[in-house]
């Protein structure tokens, strides 16, 4: 079995702030094709426009539906005044307890604050 190298992403830019987050789509887009893992944590304003309430931004979209996991810190959310239980489906949303867990089972880290 072939192990994959994997990758986090903590992502803190608004999804709204589409330059950003488009460079860091065609980055992941190249990894997937050479079989990385990719693990997204968005964080601090990275957490915008992950719930159903409102409109869930259409690069939030596309980013759902490429094959890695993405998770938002629920208190993030709760401090931009978003409920938890409102997450796009897509989403999973997590403490800092499993980000903790996430960061220490990660190959690489990237930070993109």
């Amino acid at each position: 079995m072939e192990t994959k190298n994997s990758i986090l992403y903590l992502y803190g830019f608004s999804p709204r702030l589409r330059d950003k987050i488009e460079s860091l789509l065609k980055i992941l887009k190249e990894q997937i094709k050479s079989n990385f893992e990719i693990h997204i944590a968005l964080i601090h304003d990275g957490v915008i426009g992950s719930t159903t309430i409102g409109k869930v931004s259409e690069i939030l979209l596309e980013l759902s539906n490429l094959p890695l996991n993405l998770y938002v810190l629920i208190p993030d959310l709760k401090a931009r005044g978003m409920d938890s239980n409102n997450l796009f489906n897509k989403i999973r949303g997590i403490d800092y307890e499993d980000l903790v867990d996430i960061l220490v089972d990660a190959q690489k880290i990237v930070s993109w604050m």
